[in-house]
């Protein structure tokens, strides 16, 4: 995170008037109010900020990791695209793929497929019906009589 994660965390305190503000209220802050991240990626934020020392959080709250007057937030500051884009994609990346791993190894197990060979199914019905991945993976399960149903809330959530 570079000088944009800093503007922004520096904007959020100095827009409050406090040293510390909780959690919640940062991320509804970030989603919500300023309508900048969604809700999940805002946590995403923030918890990045927290494991690169941008954050520091104790217990419900959070305070910044730096002087915040040192930086200057220019008039109509908005955070450049490329911040979320960057950050956000390599998270949600890493989600699908443990995503699909899992339903693919669930397919595999129970049906004696190897994997490879799912991978390929899945990504040729993502191909044929325009869908994505993990829709197409649910599909290649019900064609195998595979019961999938403990990953619709996960693959609901990744999509919003």
């Amino acid at each position: 995170m570079g000088s944009d994660a800093e503007t922004i965390i520096a904007f959020i305190f100095k827009r409050s008037g406090k040293s510390e503000i909780t959690y919640s209220d940062f991320y509804l802050t970030l989603s919500m109010d300023l309508n900048w991240f969604t809700p999940d990626n805002a946590k995403i934020f923030i918890n990045k900020a927290i494991k690169n020392k941008l954050l520091e959080k104790k217990d419900e709250v959070i305070c910044p990791g730096f002087n915040i007057d040192k930086i200057s937030v220019p008039l109509g500051f908005y955070p450049s695209k490329k911040l979320f884009e960057d950050k956000i994609s390599d998270q949600e990346q890493i989600v699908e793929e443990y995503l699909i791993d899992k339903i693919v190894h669930k397919i595999s197990s129970m049906t004696k497929i190897k994997e490879g060979e799912i991978m390929s199914n899945i990504k040729k019905i993502q191909s044929e019906k325009n869908i994505i991945r993990e829709v197409a993976a649910l599909l290649f399960g019900k064609e195998h009589n595979v019961p999938l149903q403990d990953f619709f809330n996960e693959i609901e959530k990744s999509f919003f």
